[in-house]
């Protein structure tokens, strides 16, 4: 399995969804807490499951598990806690979720799986977290990030 990563933020609906059919995804998890922000444009959840049906033949779910809470989430983006701490606690909540024990078993029928949330880079961002604790949880798969 490729476990691909994508953030929507400074891309246009036309970028999005042409790296995603030139990638060759078909199955997108949103790993965002609010997954139907107004801010979320084009990525609204029904809009967007319906997009990548119908524009790269991509099915869609969102996998609340693989989010922040809101109280880690607000903490490192109003600045109360660094990203060093933010990526220390978030490891913790998803080791403690225990997301990553059955992934591969879950999406084994899905070949180039692909992680979605806001931010424009996986710099820091907890897509790229999330895609290193499955990746080293389940060998076999590599990341991709677009």
């Amino acid at each position: 399995m490729i476990l691909q990563t994508i953030g929507f933020t400074k891309k246009s609906a036309r970028q999005f969804f042409d790296s995603l059919k030139s990638a060759k995804s078909n199955l997108l998890i949103d790993i965002r807490l609010n997954n139907n922000s107004q801010l979320s444009g084009f990525t609204k959840s029904e809009d967007l499951a319906y997009f990548l049906d119908e524009i790269c033949g991509c099915a869609y779910i969102h996998e609340i598990n693989l989010a922040p809470t809101k109280e880690l989430l607000d903490g490192y983006r109003n600045k109360r806690i660094s990203w060093d701490e933010y990526a220390k606690r978030y490891k913790e909540l998803i080791a403690q979720r225990g997301i990553c024990d059955n992934f591969i078993g879950r999406f084994a029928a899905y070949e180039r799986v692909v992680l979605l949330c806001s931010e424009p880079l996986p710099d820091k961002c907890h897509r790229r977290l999330a895609a290193e604790m499955l990746c080293d949880a389940n060998p076999g798969v590599v990341t991709e990030h677009l």
